[in-house]
């Protein structure tokens, strides 16, 4: 962005050629799958990779106040989230304690080594970021951030996303082959 605040229609080295000077489809598909890829291999080590990030965070942040409302809020059977849960347990990043208001519901709590994990990966997952918009300076970088997430919250208004994973899912699902 130059100082005027608008957006440079000089062509970007590389995809001119192309056709795609002001295609915005194209500049936010490149940025999606450089961020997907990144972030994947930041958390590829855990148990459950993005997923079992996803509940380190929750727990961390204490977003759901049990397992069925965790398991909501990340799109992912509750089935499949015990076993989640399980691996993330042995590994000792998350405990599943009773809820006091109601015992039969288990809350899912970050215990020591997972409020440890989850803060060096927000290091991490800055990076990323940096990496990701390493074209632009540190003042564009917090505008488009700041831009990019109003522009989000507008649409989610009128087609509500109600956890990242359906994102993901729903773009994986486009991006397959049909089978004939």
């Amino acid at each position: 962005m130059g100082s005027s605040g608008g957006v440079s229609s000089a062509p970007v080295a590389g995809r001119g050629e192309a056709g795609l000077d002001g295609d915005l489809g194209w500049a936010l598909g490149v940025l999606y799958r450089a961020f997907v890829k990144a972030a994947e291999a930041a958390v590829d080590d855990l148990p459950g990779g993005p997923r079992g990030y996803l509940v380190i965070d929750a727990a961390v942040r204490e977003l759901s106040p049990n397992q069925g409302a965790l398991a909501q809020r990340i799109g992912i059977d509750r089935t499949v989230l015990t076993y989640l849960l399980d691996d993330l347990e042995r590994e000792g990043y998350v405990e599943r304690r009773p809820d006091p208001a109601d015992r039969r519901s288990r809350r899912i709590v970050a215990t020591d080594k997972g409020r440890t994990l989850w803060e060096r990966r927000q290091e991490v997952f800055r990076h990323v970021e940096r990496h990701v918009l390493g074209g632009l300076d540190e003042s564009e970088m917090n505008d488009f951030r700041a831009t990019l997430l109003r522009a989000a919250a507008h649409i989610n208004e009128f087609d509500p996303v109600h956890n990242a994973c359906q994102v993901v899912n729903e773009l994986r699902a486009r991006e397959e082959p049909p089978v004939y």
